[in-house]
């Protein structure tokens, strides 16, 4: 079949799964989809898909399945209700590394290939190439599901492991929440002078895009596991950290974040690591 006329199946019309489905159509594969609900279909169904009542049906329809649910056990609760022999299940349910790896298997024993996948994108986005999609598994699997899954946004292989899209995912939540959060809490410091979130946007953008810059070189050192005092040490970063936390104190603002990490720091260099470059954090990162 050619890219354009790949038939494809969603599984769940949520908000993500009704954004999927409209892309599918957008690009011309010829969609099926199901839902628990019958009544979220009605949209998709005027733009040209085809519902049906039951998911073996809607397995039966295409040879590329698209699963958007609630959580990992709708998925397991929906897909035993279908014949998966031959079926290429591509789950963009949000969940962690350990669920991948037991839905693969789960999957394979049922006759199917598993591909897993986190959108990192919200769903006004999909179908653009803003909307960035991470999927992992065997290559041949990913090679047979890209060119329909290409119509949802950026598509990238990760790498045979099922457990990566669930990682990436995961590692790239923790990078937003930490600059959203470092954002919140010098808001919160100069909201105190009467500068508004407005106004110190910029500034803190300029400092997360500086700060960006930094990452290859620190990555580096991460990865062949020395950590020279190229720019500052480590100490000399927590003393910074100590101002930091006076200051909120001062200003009546919460310092839970800041002494959490002067406390990560403070550990790190009681292990020997003040001497070295911020990096060796990871030393402390890396701990259960």
């Amino acid at each position: 079949m050619s890219e354009t006329t790949t038939p494809v199946t969603v599984l769940g019309l949520g908000l993500m799964g009704r954004a999927l489905a409209r892309a599918f159509l957008t690009a011309g594969h010829p969609t099926t989809i199901w839902n628990r609900t019958p009544s979220a279909a009605e949209e998709l169904v005027a733009g040209g898909a085809r519902h049906v009542d039951t998911v073996a049906d809607a397995v039966r329809a295409a040879p590329v399945i698209v699963v958007c649910l609630t959580d990992y056990q709708a998925v397991y609760t929906v897909l035993e209700q279908a014949d998966l022999t031959g079926t290429l299940v591509v789950n963009l349910t949000s969940g962690d590394s350990a669920q991948a790896r037991a839905a693969a298997r789960w999957t394979e024993q049922r006759g199917g290939r598993y591909l897993d996948g986190a959108i990192m994108a919200v769903p006004p986005t999909i179908g653009t190439a803003d909307a960035v999609l991470l999927h992992s598994g065997a290559q041949a699997d990913f090679d047979t599901a890209a060119p329909v899954l290409a119509a949802l946004g950026t598509v990238t292989y990760l790498g045979a492991d099922h457990s990566l899209a669930a990682l990436y995912d995961g590692a790239g939540l923790a990078m937003m929440w930490s600059v959203l959060n470092a954002w919140l809490q010098g808001t919160a410091m100069l909201r105190t002078a009467g500068v508004d979130a407005r106004t110190f946007a910029p500034f803190a953008a300029q400092i997360a895009t500086g700060v960006a810059t930094w990452l290859p070189g620190y990555a580096q050192q991460i990865d062949n596991g020395a950590y020279p005092a190229e720019v500052a040490a480590l100490s000399t970063d927590a003393a910074s950290m100590t101002h930091l936390v006076e200051e909120c104190e001062a200003l009546g603002v919460n310092a839970e974040l800041p002494r959490l990490l002067k406390a990560m720091a403070e550990r790190a260099i009681a292990a020997g690591h003040g001497a070295e470059q911020y990096p060796v954090l990871i030393t402390e990162f890396a701990k259960p």
